[in-house]
């Protein structure tokens, strides 16, 4: 026992469940991170396409296996008529309302989308788009209600 005492023991135990809202909350930090990856890549010039991994069963023999496919990623940024940028948040195919009114943020350039998307992701993980979060939820959760 003289070795386990060196060590602080605690009763902690790992949560079974993640709450309905962090699950929101990591959902969207993950498609902004795609955004990001399309951002960088815009900015160097190269392609990104994101990957997906799907579940395959063969018909023949019935086994299962992973398959990794492309998946479309839309930016969610557009060039306005005064020749800025504006960058919408999107959760699911809805738009966030980040301000009373306002669903999109300007942004000058488009080397300045990678800092502005890294900002709009720190705000998701300290919950301050919770209530739009949960108000485009609801939104999408009524479109599959009969």
């Amino acid at each position: 026992m003289g070795t386990l005492s060196t060590l602080k023991l605690t009763a902690a135990t790992k949560p079974q469940q993640v709450s309905p809202v962090q699950q929101r909350r990591n959902k969207l930090v993950r498609r902004i991170d795609e955004q990001i990856e399309l951002a960088s890549a815009l900015l160097q010039g190269k392609h990104f396409s994101a990957v997906k991994v799907r579940n395959i069963t063969d018909k023949e023999t019935g086994l299962r296996r992973a398959v990794e496919s492309s998946k479309r990623v839309k930016a969610w940024w557009f060039k306005q008529d005064n020749g800025k940028l504006a960058l919408s948040v999107r959760y699911g195919a809805k738009l966030l309302e980040l301000a009373k009114g306002k669903f999109a943020v300007e942004v000058a350039a488009e080397k300045e989308l990678v800092t502005t998307l890294e900002v709009v992701k720190s705000a998701v993980e300290a919950g301050e788009l919770d209530t739009a979060i949960e108000n485009a939820a609801g939104k999408l959760r009524d479109g599959f209600s009969k």
